[in-house]
């Protein structure tokens, strides 16, 4: 399924081949994603259980991102709100706008099922470009504090700054266009 084509770049459904194709572009920036993470991400989709978008400019892999129907984890568990997770544009093809316009395609395929879309997002500095471009693009926190493990965190309860402590967002969409 393709999502978005112009002359720079094309979003399209994942394709089996991806998968050793990602694992070879995150090594290149000494980022392990191992083969079985992006075998089960072509599974699932296949499955009907996620979205799972590429980016793809030149006949080469720039990034992927995933959409859930819903999620079963969160403070929209199992509302019926899309939500993204785990989007990635390669460090050599950051800075494009690959980001925001993947963005504008997922908030238009969730719209077709829901009027808001959810996501969350790690509170480390390593999330601070996403963190900036959720804001800019009218994503609010949800007011439900820091989550970690899946778990939403009680009150000076300890927890690591890794990659799961998150904050959660939601974004209504009946209030924008479809790209």
């Amino acid at each position: 399924m393709i999502y978005y084509n112009d002359e720079n770049i094309l979003f399209r459904a994942m394709i089996k081949s991806d998968r050793q194709d990602f694992v070879n572009a995150f090594a290149e920036q000494n980022w392990h994603k191992p083969f079985e993470l992006f075998n089960e991400y072509y599974n699932q989709q296949e499955n009907g259980e996620k979205s799972v978008i590429v980016a793809e400019i030149n006949s080469e892999v720039a990034g992927y991102v995933i959409l859930l129907p819903f999620t079963t984890i969160g403070p929209y568990a199992y509302k019926n709100i899309p939500e993204i997770v785990d989007l990635n544009v390669l460090i050599k093809f950051q800075k494009m706008g690959i980001g925001n316009k993947m963005m504008d395609v997922l908030e238009g395929l969730a719209k077709e099922k829901s009027n808001s879309i959810s996501l969350s997002v790690g509170l480390h500095y390593g999330y601070g470009s996403a963190q900036r471009m959720y804001v800019k693009r009218g994503y609010i926190p949800d007011g439900t504090g820091a989550w970690y493990r899946g778990k939403q965190l009680e009150q000076y309860a300890e927890c690591a700054n890794d990659d799961d402590l998150t904050l959660y967002f939601l974004k209504r969409l009946d209030t924008i266009n479809n790209p």
